[in-house]
C-alpha cells in the first residue's frame, strides 16, 4: 500500500536497541546486478508481503520461523567484523519493517568502511519515505541504493506492484525483472516504456522456463540496448539450493 508517511527516527542510542527478526548474516560475493562479483555482506531479515511462485528463499517468511532476533546495534557489530565494503540488505522483504528498516539502513551506512548499501526490495512496498530519507542525508545519497524487483505475470504477484515507486528511483538504483516466459518479457518491455525514468534495468532469467541463451537472443532481437542481462552468479558457483553463499 502506498503511503506518504515520513520516518521520524529517535537518537541512535534509542533505535540501536530496536530488534528485528532475522534469517542470516553472512559474507560472500554478490550474485547479480551492478555489484555482481564484489565481496558483500548479506543481511537477510525475516517476513515478506508477497508469495512469488518461483521464490528461492521460502525460509524467509511464514510458515518458516526467524532464525534469531537481533538489535540494530548487534547487527551492525556483526557486519563490522567482515572486510567487505558492500552490504546487501535483503529478505524476504527488508523494508517491511518500515521505521526499523530505515533505522538499520542508516546505521549500516554509517560504518566508515562501507561504500554501498543496496536494498533488494520487491516493488510492493512504498519507497517514497525511504527515498525522502535518502534525499535528506548526503551520506545515504552516496551509499544507499534500491534494487527494485518488479514482479511479472509468472510470479503471481504483479497486481501488487506500486508503479509510483519508479518516481523514487535515481540513476544509482536498479530495476530487476525476473523473466520466466515470453509473456513476462513483453510485460517487462511495456513497463519500461511506460514507467521507467531512472535506474539500470536488469533482466534475470528463470532458468527452468527461460534459458539464459533465449533471454539474450530476445534482448538483442527486440532490441533493448540499455538492458543488462543478469545471471545469478551464486547459483553457478554453488548448488542452487545451498544457503549462506
Amino acid at each position: 500500500m502506498k503511503t506518504t508517511a515520513e520516518f521520524q527516527l529517535p537518537a541512535r542510542e534509542v533505535y540501536g536497541k530496536w530488534s528485528l527478526p532475522m534469517v542470516e548474516i553472512f559474507e560472500t560475493v554478490e550474485g547479480e546486478g551492478m555489484s555482481q562479483g564484489f565481496p558483500t555482506v548479506f543481511v537477510r531479515s525475516f517476513h515478506c508481503n508477497l508469495r512469488c511462485k518461483w521464490c528461492d528463499t521460502p525460509y524467509s517468511f511464514a510458515p518458516a520461523k526467524p532464525a534469531f532476533e537481533a538489535t540494530i546495534d548487534e547487527i551492525v557489530r556483526k557486519v563490522a567484523r567482515y572486510s567487505s565494503r558492500r552490504i546487501c540488505f535483503t529478505g524476504g522483504e527488508p523494508l517491511i519493517h518500515r521505521q526499523k528498516s530505515a533505522a538499520l539502513i542508516q546505521a549500516l551506512a554509517r560504518l566508515d568502511h562501507i561504500v554501498d548499501v543496496h536494498i533488494e526490495t520487491n516493488g510492493a512496498i512504498d519507497l517514497g519515505p525511504f527515498a525522502r530519507m535518502r534525499e535528506k542525508d548526503p551520506l545515504l545519497m552516496k551509499k544507499m541504493r534500491f534494487v527494485m524487483d518488479y514482479k511479472l505475470a509468472a510470479s503471481g504477484e504483479t497486481k501488487k506492484m506500486i508503479r509510483d515507486n519508479f518516481d523514487s528511483l535515481l540513476d544509482q538504483d536498479e530495476i530487476k525483472f525476473v523473466i520466466g516466459s515470453d509473456e513476462d518479457f513483453d510485460q517487462a518491455k511495456t513497463v519500461i516504456e511506460r514507467f521507467h525514468k531512472k535506474g539500470q534495468v536488469l533482466f534475470s532469467p528463470v532458468w527452468a522456463s527461460m534459458p539464459p541463451k533465449r533471454l539474450v537472443e530476445k534482448v538483442l532481437v527486440e532490441p533493448l540496448p540499455q538492458v543488462k542481462v543478469s545471471l545469478q552468479l551464486h547459483k553457478i558457483i554453488w548448488d542452487p539450493n545451498e544457503r549462506g553463499v
